[in-house]
């Protein structure tokens, strides 16, 4: 979701507005999901490398999130969705920590959309991660480096029990995956939107689904 700041600043208003409306459009994002039928949906919301910030900048991300944790989370337990932390969301303190745990707790049995969050999150490290996580069982006798394949290594990232995205979407115009589930977007459409993520909204996403449509995925094989 990329482009508050530069939203902001062509309005010559602070970049704390362009983080706020940015807030908005994953509301209008969320809903566009549901009414498409989208069963997984992940918002890359603060990157590990979202720490260089400035700190104003993060002390307004952080507020920002809790406003949106405290005033607008009912809004989505009622609708169905089911919310999932994955990064190192310890990072932002204790307090706003255990909230989000407690969200992830009241919604784990919603079915209508999976929305996972992904806060302080970089896909270099959850690969890291996991690859610790196995060898420490190796270590340990419990695990024989010979039965290490795609299915276990990807059994201990932190979307385990999400399947793979079918589509990858970034707002503002820039090419690039910026660190942004690596190993889980392998076989991903990917699609480029010159859209700014302030002003994202049902008619970006449902034109986002017709272009994924017309596409043929082929998983490394021959089309047919």
């Amino acid at each position: 979701m990329d482009g508050n700041g530069r939203w902001a600043r062509a309005r010559g208003v602070p970049v704390a507005h362009g983080h706020r409306e940015g807030g908005e459009a994953v509301q209008r994002c969320v809903r566009a999901a549901m009414e498409h039928g989208v069963p997984y949906l992940t918002l890359y919301a603060f990157s590990s490398e979202n720490w260089r910030r400035s700190g104003e900048e993060i002390s307004e991300l952080k507020g920002l999130m809790r406003f949106y944790l405290r005033h607008r989370f009912r809004e989505l337990d009622e609708q169905g969705v089911q919310l999932r932390i994955i990064g190192d969301p310890q990072r932002f303190g204790g307090n706003f920590y255990q909230e989000l745990r407690r969200a992830e707790e009241k919604t784990r049995h919603n079915t209508r959309l999976t929305l996972s969050l992904a806060l302080s999150y970089g896909s270099r490290a959850e690969i890291a991660g996991a690859a610790r996580h196995l060898a420490e069982q190796v270590r340990a006798g419990t695990l024989d480096p010979g039965a290490i394949d795609e299915t276990l290594f990807a059994g201990a990232l932190q979307t385990y029990d999400v399947p793979d995205p079918d589509l990858v979407m970034r707002t503002s115009g820039e090419s690039r995956l910026s660190n942004f589930l690596l190993w889980q977007s392998a076989y991903a459409e990917l699609l480029f939107l010159d859209v700014l993520w302030p002003d994202f909204g049902e008619k970006d996403f449902a034109e986002a689904m017709k272009r994924y449509m017309r596409r043929q995925r082929r998983f490394g094989g021959r089309p047919e």
